[in-house]
């Protein structure tokens, strides 16, 4: 939350950094309109328990440092992005939109409709504290247009410590091999091994994880960074392939549609197993009073080499002329980047921070994890919306939720999909 320093900072941060910035060139801030309080309306999919728990930190710390939020939530990520895409085209925008930090917004920065954030980015020396994944697709054309939030792992392993128990999994599984071997002994115990919320774009989690568990960094980053015809086409992506359908054996009748966040609550309840999901399902833990390490169990994946999937969430900031909206725009940004907020947020959120000059003590075990691999370089990497187009990534989904739920052959997917990212 914020202090009375943070806001002192906050109120010379705006009476200075700003007046080199893009937001200069909207029309001058008339003197009346200096005492009214920043207005800002903010569209966002942070709907969940957890997620809305954390939002609210965002929201008070705005309000904290003078300004009035307006918040403008809307359930599912596609539906928010579709509508804020709209707004903005349509003249309407809001003052803020999150997204994801992948290519999501690339449209609309290339339409001239947002504006750069590089005095924020100059002032906390981005190019060299943040990791390439989140760079290469918030730096566009030498100017930065998203300001980070956090920064989260797509591909979290999370386990119910009793369901281990009632099963007699004594360790945690540290390859493939071990983590099938872990799923038939929960099916004999009359557990869900795999809790799966059965949407398109959960299957497109699942199969990540699973290519950069069997495949590695090299694998991963050659069919869905490079694209590369020969991986795709290989056995080597034909087993991942057969793996990921494999895991539908373990997965119950109830899966189709549901939401992600109801899949954790199998694993809270103790009714499933394992969720492979993004660490923002910790905050659903973290919601339902669990502990990491005394109620459930996170891995980053299976063993300590394996690919840490990154992306996050960042607020984006229309273009505007109006001057009540860019003071508001300024005010967000800057409270968006202060520290004591971003460990707030990650702690209900089950992010990390993005910023890397935080006090991270507070954060829980899996946390601590997270933030100890990220100091590896060698294993960062994008998840695949930070590589492939929002169509790309589009066609890749249809094809691996169709693979998923119907009779498709492994050599069929496997085609289709070499298909849809060849060019």
């Amino acid at each position: 939350m914020f202090t009375v320093r943070t806001l002192a900072a906050a109120c010379a941060w705006l009476a200075g950094a700003f007046a080199a910035s893009a937001w200069t060139t909207a029309m001058p801030v008339h003197a009346a309109s200096l005492h009214a309080a920043p207005k800002a309306e903010v569209i966002h999919w942070w709907t969940s328990g957890g997620e809305s728990a954390a939002v609210r930190q965002v929201a008070q710390a705005y309000r904290d440092a003078g300004g009035v939020w307006i918040d403008t939530a809307i359930a599912g990520g596609d539906q928010s992005r579709a509508v804020t895409i709209n707004r903005i085209v349509g003249g309407n925008p809001p003052t803020a939109a999150q997204f994801n930090t992948s290519k999501q917004f690339l449209d609309v920065i290339e339409a001239d409709m947002l504006i750069n954030v590089d005095v924020v980015a100059r002032a906390q020396n981005w190019d060299q504290m943040l990791p390439a994944p989140i760079i290469d697709v918030i730096k566009v054309g030498g100017h930065y247009y998203a300001v980070p939030l956090n920064i989260h792992m797509q591909t979290w392993f999370w386990y119910s410590k009793a369901a281990f128990q009632k099963a007699g999994i004594t360790r945690e599984p540290a390859s493939m091999a071990e983590f099938f071997a872990a799923l038939d002994k929960l099916k004999a115990a009359g557990i869900v091994p795999l809790a799966h919320g059965g949407q398109a774009w959960q299957e497109t989690v699942l199969f990540s994880a699973i290519l950069a568990n069997m495949g590695g960094k090299e694998l991963y980053l050659k069919a869905m960074r490079d694209r590369d015809q020969a991986t795709l086409l290989s056995p080597a992506f034909r087993d991942v392939l057969l793996a990921f359908k494999r895991l539908k054996s373990y997965v119950d009748a109830g899966s189709p549609g549901r939401n992600w966040n109801d899949a954790t609550a199998m694993v809270i309840a103790g009714r499933a197993g394992f969720q492979v999901m993004g660490d923002w399902a910790k905050g659903e833990f973290t919601n339902a009073r669990q502990v990491a390490g005394r109620h459930y169990g996170c891995m980053a994946g299976l063993g300590p080499a394996s690919p840490y999937l990154i992306q996050g969430d960042v607020f984006v900031f229309p273009r505007t002329r109006d001057a009540q909206t860019v003071k508001a725009q300024q005010l967000l940004a800057q409270v968006v980047s202060q520290p004591t907020l971003q460990v707030g947020f990650s702690k209900l959120k089950g992010s990390i921070p993005v910023r890397t000059d935080v006090d991270a003590e507070e954060l829980d075990l899996c946390a601590q994890k997270g933030i100890a691999i990220m100091k590896d370089r060698s294993r960062q990497a994008g998840v695949t919306e930070v590589y492939l187009t929002p169509d790309q990534n589009g066609a890749m989904q249809d094809v691996l939720t169709a693979y998923w739920n119907t009779s498709m052959t492994a050599e069929k997917a496997q085609k289709s999909i070499a298909n849809a990212l060849k060019y």
